[in-house]
């Protein structure tokens, strides 16, 4: 049975990453600042801005585990402003270096982690190139979280140049959502602007949790980067009229359906094999 470390495995996107890789048969060491997360699993309590901390989690904790095969990297601040910029900033960039320097140092060469839809140019203010967005054209931060997940896709690309036997792949979540938040979802039908700053995407954690079983299965030398997404929208009105209201003159990278996903997830079905399997639509009867 291979072992897979999860940071941030008490986080939003954390709590469904764990039991679905325990259920499709790995043996999961999971760690966070907060303690504690399942009877079935190895946890531990680690700052991973400590780089000594991240050495030692990953190398082996005493009884707890003697090393991991793999990393799935979550843990972060997990959205702009919770904190003033330059803590985000250390916090976010200082981890995640920590964490995938401790990982080669442990012989790990298979790495999972977590860029965000942000690096696309959310809230998009200035208007995308085309829609659906995708992988093709390159990052446009416009926050100091996704200044950071900008530098971190580069550093992937780096360290795998130093290291040719080396996976590392990064998948840009969406809006982690849960079953209980899609009551909130037919509202927003009312107005669109009120979503368009993602334009109207989501991402069922559930998926999320596949697409993370996906990438650690790929196990292809290199860097790359995912759109990771749910096929539709969090919207009952068509895109035609969504992309009328809010992104007049956005051009149509290829034919669309009327609820079709905006963030296009073409390239993690052909390369990952993702498939999403929720939908808001289901859990509420829309």
């Amino acid at each position: 049975m291979a072992r897979v470390a999860v940071t941030g495995s008490s986080g939003k996107l954390g709590r469904a990453v764990v039991p679905h890789l325990v259920e499709h048969g790995w043996d999961v060491v999971a760690l966070d600042r907060v303690a504690g997360l399942r009877d079935d699993v190895v946890s531990s309590t680690v700052d991973l801005t400590d780089f000594g901390q991240a050495v030692e989690a990953l190398s082996g904790i005493d009884d707890r585990h003697d090393g991991v095969d793999a990393l799935v990297h979550l843990a972060a601040v997990p959205a702009p402003g919770l904190l003033p910029n330059a803590a985000t900033f250390a916090n976010n960039m200082t981890t995640s270096y920590n964490v995938h320097s401790a990982a080669l140092r442990a012989g790990v060469r298979k790495i999972v982690w977590a860029s965000s839809e942000t690096v696309l140019g959310l809230p998009f203010d200035e208007p995308p190139p085309y829609v659906p967005v995708d992988e093709e054209y390159a990052p446009r931060p416009t926050t100091t979280y996704s200044l950071v997940k900008t530098l971190e896709e580069e550093l992937a690309r780096q360290l795998c140049r130093w290291h040719p036997d080396l996976s590392m792949t990064g998948l840009r979540f969406s809006n982690v959502m849960y079953p209980e938040d899609y009551a909130a979802f037919p509202s927003f039908d009312a107005d669109p602007s009120l979503r368009r700053w993602n334009l109207w995407g989501y991402m069922d954690a559930r998926d999320g949790a596949q697409a993370v079983r996906r990438a650690l299965e790929h196990d292809v030398p290199g860097a790359d980067v995912f759109i990771v997404a749910n096929a539709d929208t969090v919207m009952s009105r068509p895109n035609e009229e969504l992309l009328a209201a809010e992104f007049a003159g956005v051009p149509l990278a290829r034919p669309i359906g009327s609820h079709e996903t905006l963030l296009s997830i073409d390239k993690a079905r052909r390369v990952l094999g993702y498939e999403p399997t929720h939908s808001w639509r289901d859990e509420t009867g829309s």
